[in-house]
């Protein structure tokens, strides 16, 4: 699986606190040897994000993305990270 990370998702990336960025590149690394591991809770999103998957990042910080499909290939396109409350108002 392919991984690519919207514009608006690095800028938001940037501005949060080391420890989250750190847990997010410490997810990544399981997402990339296995998305769907228990460790991540990986599940499809409801409603304004239908279409879109979240894993955990921390506790309480999700990563959103989409998977998109290019021929054979599989990219996970990452749109958004921020707390649970601040993605699914």
């Amino acid at each position: 699986m392919n991984i690519q990370f919207d514009p608006d998702f690095i800028k938001r990336l940037k501005k949060l606190d080391i420890r989250i960025r750190k847990s997010f590149k410490e997810a990544l690394v399981i997402f990339t040897k296995d998305p769907y591991t228990p460790e991540l809770n990986n599940h499809p999103l409801k409603k304004e994000w239908a279409g879109y998957r979240s894993i955990d990042v921390t506790s309480d910080n999700r990563a959103i993305y989409k998977e998109i499909k290019e021929d054979e290939e599989i990219t996970a396109y990452f749109v958004a990270i921020g707390r649970h409350e601040e993605l699914y108002k």
